[in-house]
């Protein structure tokens, strides 16, 4: 599907820059999830069509970062995911993360390990013998900075040292490859424009072999029918052995969502939301860069004054750029602020 056939699936008012906050649904998306709404409204079904939602996501899900889909658990938070994550770490251990970091990859870190905060362009270098693991997000979420992964996973290998990632602000827009990687968690109300309360969590075999279970459920169950009442513990044997219970109506709306940016290519995505991006930057006077995020010091009141929806973070204007995002969106937010 080209961007231009794409983009005729959203509904979006004008002005909308702000994907990095909350990411807008598509039409099957949204239609998929108001008839649920109104099956539930009048109890015409069984939940078993609404949990044949959460396989469909974890599917799409792992297509979109090359993982097996039994590699693959499903949560609510990135924070509950980083926190069972970090059961895999020993006494005393050492977690590297950048400066500046949301604080769901971080705050589960500090309080299971000793934190080392370094600049973001630093991490590879500051992983030594004594690093148990490196957390970061992909893509920084005040700035947009894109973090070289390749050259992370490279540096953590050379001292078996975990690599962590968060890639809430990067799946959907990023190319995003699990090779290498131990844990990859994604929260899918930004950029795969899902409702909040479905996330992801990419989980290697030689993670899983050191975390424990700490949130066990009927759903994490080997036998989910069979898992409802009593002992013993019998939990799945991949990834699903750290699943959440899941709540259904945010993976009724994941699913289509995410299985249309596969069907879209996120190639073509980032292409498409890089180069407005860069659009926007030109406007400004600032260099092209490799992102979909943009922070800027800029008057935000004028923004909103013209109707045009951002972010500020980190006392800096934060723009963002989708699918549904247009050339007219870019320009009337730059006629604002020039």
């Amino acid at each position: 599907m080209d961007i231009a056939t794409a983009a005729k699936l959203w509904n979006a008012d004008p002005g909308w820059l702000n994907t990095a906050s909350y990411g807008l649904p598509p039409r099957r998306a949204f239609d998929e999830l108001q008839a649920v709404l109104t099956d539930w409204r009048h109890g015409r079904t069984d939940w078993k069509p609404w949990d044949a939602s959460v396989g469909r996501a974890r599917a799409a899900f792992a297509r979109l970062v090359g993982a097996p889909a039994a590699e693959v658990s499903v949560s609510s938070t990135v924070s509950q995911i980083m926190s069972v994550v970090a059961t895999a770490l020993p006494p005393g251990a050492k977690v590297v993360v950048p400066e500046i970091e949301f604080t769901s990859n971080l705050f589960p870190w500090a309080v299971a390990a000793e934190v080392e905060t370094v600049p973001a362009d630093r991490l590879a270098e500051a992983i030594t013998h004594d690093t148990a693991a490196v957390a970061f997000s992909l893509v920084q979420s005040a700035t947009g900075y894109v973090t070289p992964l390749a050259d992370i996973v490279a540096a953590a290998r050379d001292h078996d040292a975990l690599v962590i990632a968060d890639a809430s602000q990067a799946c959907g827009w990023l190319p995003v490859d699990v090779a290498g990687v131990d844990a990859l968690a994604c929260a899918a109300y930004k950029w795969l424009m899902a409702p909040r309360g479905a996330a992801f969590a990419y989980l290697s075999p030689r993670l899983r072999e050191r975390m424990r279970p700490l949130a066990a459920n009927w759903y994490a169950g080997a036998d989910e029918g069979g898992s409802y009442y009593g002992p013993p513990l019998r939990l799945a044997g991949d990834a699903r052995a750290f699943d959440l219970s899941p709540a259904w109506f945010s993976y009724v709306g994941a699913a289509p969502a995410i299985e249309l940016l596969n069907e879209i290519g996120v190639e073509h995505i980032r292409d498409h939301d890089v180069a407005l991006a860069n659009r926007f930057r030109a406007g400004l006077g600032l260099p092209p860069s490799d992102t979909a995020i943009v922070s800027v010091d800029a008057p935000g009141e004028r923004l909103a004054a013209a109707g045009i929806r951002a972010a500020v973070r980190a006392g800096r204007v934060r723009a963002s750029f989708h699918l549904y995002t247009t050339e007219d969106d870019v320009d009337r937010a730059l006629d604002a602020l020039t």
